[in-house]
């Protein structure tokens, strides 16, 4: 057992797979780094009841999530819309008597 190939098919998967764990943790490390938002500070203040409108800078940088082309102001669109009339209800047919 000195030589077995799927303990060396093993160890080599296993050895692949500590290499992909510790370049996504350090992945995750730069990603997260920077300070929490809100701060304990801020927090403290808001539950003694100061509003807390502008927080610290937590040192991330912009928001990769967001497009600024979403939040410009566009004029309207310039096509015409159809525009439908209800019918009239039809009227229920005279009553005979009898």
């Amino acid at each position: 057992m000195a030589d077995n190939p799927a303990e060396k098919a093993a160890r080599e998967q296993l050895e692949k797979d500590r290499e992909v764990l510790e370049r996504s943790r350090a992945e995750f490390a730069e990603r997260t780094k920077g300070k929490p938002t809100p701060t304990q500070e801020e927090n403290d203040l808001a539950v003694l009841g100061a509003p807390v409108f502008e927080k610290e800078d937590d040192g991330s940088g912009p928001d990769p999530n967001i497009n600024p082309r979403h939040q410009e102001g566009r004029p309207g669109g310039t096509y015409q819309t159809r525009h439908a009339t209800a019918a009239r209800p039809a009227t229920p047919p005279p009553r005979r008597s009898e």
